[in-house]
């Protein structure tokens, strides 16, 4: 019974180190981003738009994977999927008239014969680069895209507000490979 009883400590206690190293790991990373942590708000998109990269470039890094380049086109698509989710009240990867991610990156010629591309979007109500990239990170499905090997370029955009109304952001980031 103390064995247990010492087990359980041990495993308590080493859970509650590693997470305390995950959140010291989160906060290194951020303060190594300019304008990780600031509202949105209170920065430029553009500043934002480099925060959000570096964060997830910094994600990559700790993973040994190679650095994803900002694709104008890229972030031109994501930028015009968030402005139409806040602006016609939705939150999905396909547009309200059925367009896919394909079909939006496609409209701004990056595809060239690229097949590889992929999508995260997140809204949040009180935004900072730091809280959209840990969501991602915390949500399987995207941190899976922010993790794969295959992307080398990416494209963020924001939009002030969210798609049910009020204050926040909305966040799109697109990945993909130049054709």
């Amino acid at each position: 019974m103390l064995l247990n009883s010492l087990s359980r400590i041990f495993l308590l206690s080493t859970c509650a180190a590693l997470f305390l190293l995950g959140a010291l790991t989160s906060q290194a990373s951020a303060a190594s981003c300019s304008g990780a942590t600031a509202a949105a708000a209170s920065q430029g998109v553009s500043q934002h738009r480099s925060a959000v990269l570096c964060l997830v470039n910094a994600q990559r890094a700790r993973r040994g994977l190679p650095p994803l380049r900002t694709s104008r086109l890229l972030t031109t698509a994501a930028q015009r999927h968030s402005r139409d989710m806040v602006s016609r009240h939705f939150f999905a990867h396909e547009s309200l008239n059925g367009a896919t991610v394909r079909d939006r990156v496609a409209r701004t010629g990056y595809l060239r014969g690229a097949w590889n591309l992929g999508e995260n979007i997140g809204w949040m109500s009180a935004p900072t680069a730091a809280g959209i990239v840990q969501a991602w990170m915390e949500s399987p499905g995207h941190r899976k895209m922010i993790l794969y090997r295959g992307f080398k370029e990416a494209g963020v955009g924001i939009a002030a507000g969210i798609p049910s109304g009020g204050a926040g952001a909305t966040y799109t980031m697109n990945f993909g490979v130049a054709g």
